[in-house]
Formats: structure tokens, C-alpha cells, sequence
């Protein structure tokens, strides 16, 4: 891991740049700012996320968990990808981390209704946000294998993690969480064991298209390989943000 932190981590200063990522308004304007920085880009990490909120709209009307979960890293990712292309090389490609979560095993991705206005649950949008994140890992690796640009895409399976994603559980359910989740769950810095480990790890350089958890390449969901599903969902992705299909 020194190795590749080496090639990555010259500078260590952290700036912060506001990004609303339930506004493709605030995704754009983030992505103008820091493309004016004039830096190189060699790791994304598209961590941010909801959970089993009640049913809410983004300003650009998508379901929350669709617009914050899902399609606010599609259209991040796809703004920045030129930067990441021109940034990696052959022995030290940039790297896109991708989280999911082991909900996308239960996910169903239903095209017809991706708002979920039809019937709506908490728990179907988020597991649905969960699996369009692992579909799109495999279909952008696929573009950029092909492509032969030096950047690799890789999802990320945390665990459960002890943090305030939990907060819109149900008030008896959070009051019997709190024991088991001194037991059962992983601290913050643990579940980032994983994300660290693919933005970073030496033995992860140059492989992509993997789904894993608790830093071993793990088999995702059967859906999720489904390659037709994969590229209707991108096509339909790049509809909603407003982006020309690459």
C-alpha cells in the first residue's frame, strides 16, 4: 500500500468543496470549481448515501434514494472521468471506489418505475439505489477496459457500520440496535477498512470490475452481471442527468 500512496499522496493538504449530491445543479457546479484547481484526479471515492428515508423528492423530482444514492455519483463520475483518464497510467491507474451495500442482493432494478412512484418503500428504493451502483461498476469498467484507459472501477461492500445512516429506523428498532451494534457492527474507521483498501492497496493496482467485502473479491448479485440490465440502466442514467451516451 506505501508504494501506491506514494505515487498518489505528494501533497497532503485537504481543501473542502461544497457538493449537494441530491442536486445535479450542485454535481455540476462542484465539478466546474474544481476542474478551475487545475489538479490531476486519481481517486474518486463515491461514498455518500441515505437509508430507509421516507419518501422525498430531489429537487430535479427523483426518488431520494435514486437521485442521492445512484444518480448523483452517475453523473459525478461521468463529469470526472476525463480527468481520471488523463491522471492514471500503465502501473498506477486512477481508481473509482463505488459503495454499495449487501441490500443490492435483494434489489430489483425496475426500469419502468425507477421513482418508485407506483408503490413506494423505504427499503425497496434503497436497495434498488444499492444494486444500480453495482451495475453501473461493471458497465463503466467494461467501457474503460475497452478503451484501454488506465482507470479502474471497483465496488465496495462496507458491513454494517455503526454510524447515523440508522437514524431513520423506527424508535423501538433504533433502542434494540444500539446493544447489538456494540457487538455486531464495525466502528467507522473499520468499515473503511475496505474503501481504503481498494483506493489504495498495491495488490488492487490495475484490477477493477470487482465487487468486495472485507477486502476479498466477492460474488455480487446475479443481476448485477446481467449485461443487458447494465447498459439499458446506463442508457436510461444518462437520460435523467442530461448526458450525451458515450
Amino acid at each position: 500500500m506505501d508504494t501506491v500512496a506514494q505515487c498518489y499522496l505528494n501533497n497532503r493538504t485537504a481543501e473542502f468543496i461544497f457538493l449537494n449530491l441530491a442536486s445535479l445543479k450542485s454535481v455540476r457546479q462542484f465539478v466546474q470549481t474544481f476542474k478551475a484547481r487545475g489538479l490531476p484526479l486519481h481517486v474518486l471515492v463515491n461514498n455518500a448515501g441515505i437509508m430507509l428515508v421516507p419518501e422525498k423528492l430531489t429537487e430535479e423530482g427523483f426518488e431520494l434514494h435514486l437521485g442521492l444514492n445512484y444518480l448523483g455519483h452517475f453523473l459525478l463520475t461521468n463529469l470526472l472521468l476525463d480527468m481520471l483518464k488523463r491522471s492514471g497510467q500503465q502501473g498506477c491507474c486512477s481508481r473509482i471506489v463505488i459503495m454499495s451495500s449487501a441490500t443490492h442482493y435483494g434489489g430489483v432494478v425496475n426500469m419502468d418505475d425507477l421513482n418508485r412512484r407506483i408503490c413506494y418503500s423505504s427499503h425497496g428504493a434503497y436497495s434498488q439505489s444499492k444494486l444500480a451502483l453495482v451495475l453501473f461498476t461493471y458497465h463503466l469498467q467494461e467501457q474503460l477496459t475497452a478503451g484501454g484507459f488506465p482507470v479502474t472501477v471497483n465496488a465496495v461492500d462496507p458491513g454494517m457500520v455503526d454510524t447515523a445512516l440508522y437514524n431513520n429506523l423506527w424508535s423501538l428498532t433504533q433502542a434494540l440496535k444500539k446493544p447489538v451494534a456494540r457487538i455486531l457492527f464495525r466502528t467507522p474507521a473499520e468499515g473503511a477498512s475496505t474503501t481504503v483498501y481498494a483506493a489504495a492497496a498495491s495488490e488492487m493496482e490495475g484490477v477493477g470490475g470487482c465487487y468486495l467485502y472485507n477486502g476479498l473479491k466477492t460474488q455480487s448479485s446475479g443481476s448485477s452481471y446481467d449485461s443487458e440490465l447494465q447498459a439499458e440502466l446506463w442508457k436510461k442514467s444518462c437520460e435523467l442527468v442530461g448526458l450525451q451516451e458515450a
